[in-house]
C-alpha cells in the first residue's frame, strides 16, 4: 500500500491544517472514522484504546489510550456536522487539560481509488494551538495514519 507522509500547515495563529493521503476508497476511510470496531484499532497511535461513541450529530464519543508508557490519555468531544462520507465536524478535547477545545473538520476526497484526509483544527486562542503542537501532535497523528494504513491494508486484502 502507498501512502504519503502527513502534512501539516499552520494557516492562522488559530488554524492548523493536516493533508494525508492513503491508498483505499473513502467509504472504507470514512468507516474507519466512524465506526467503534475501526476506531479502536488505530486511532491511538495503534495503542490499545477504549471508545465510547455516539456517531449522530449532537453525539458524543470518548477515547481512552493506553500507551505503551504505562499511562492512559483520554480524548473527548461532539459530533456538530456529519455529511457521510465526506464530511464530519467535532470538537476535540484531551482530558488532561480541560477546557481547551478545538474544532476539527474532517474532509475526505476521493481520487483514483485513493483517499485525501484534510482535517482543520480550529483551536480558540494561538497558546491552545501552540500547546498542541509542542505536544507532539503531528508525530501522534502520523504515527495513528500509520496504523490507519495497516488497517485499510487487512480491510481491503
Amino acid at each position: 500500500m502507498t501512502t504519503e507522509q502527513l502534512t501539516v500547515d499552520r494557516i492562522s495563529d488559530t488554524e492548523i491544517v493536516m493533508t494525508r493521503v492513503v491508498d483505499a476508497p473513502r467509504e472504507l476511510v470514512w468507516a474507519c472514522h466512524t465506526q467503534e470496531e475501526h476506531l479502536r484499532r488505530w486511532w491511538g497511535r495503534g495503542n490499545p484504546l477504549d471508545v465510547e461513541i455516539d456517531f449522530r450529530v449532537g453525539g458524543r464519543y470518548r477515547y481512552v489510550e493506553h500507551a505503551d508508557d504505562g499511562n492512559s490519555y483520554a480524548f473527548r468531544g461532539e459530533f456538530l456536522e456529519i455529511e457521510a462520507p465526506h464530511r464530519l465536524v467535532q470538537t476535540f478535547e484531551f482530558e488532561g487539560m480541560p477546557g481547551h477545545v478545538a474544532t476539527d473538520s474532517l474532509v475526505l476526497t476521493e481520487e483514483d481509488g485513493r483517499t485525501v484526509l484534510t482535517t482543520t483544527s480550529r483551536f480558540t486562542s494561538k497558546e491552545d494551538l501552540d500547546g498542541m503542537v509542542a505536544s507532539g501532535m503531528s508525530d501522534g497523528a502520523q504515527r495513528s495514519y500509520l496504523a490507519l494504513d495497516a488497517l485499510l491494508r487487512e480491510l481491503t486484502a
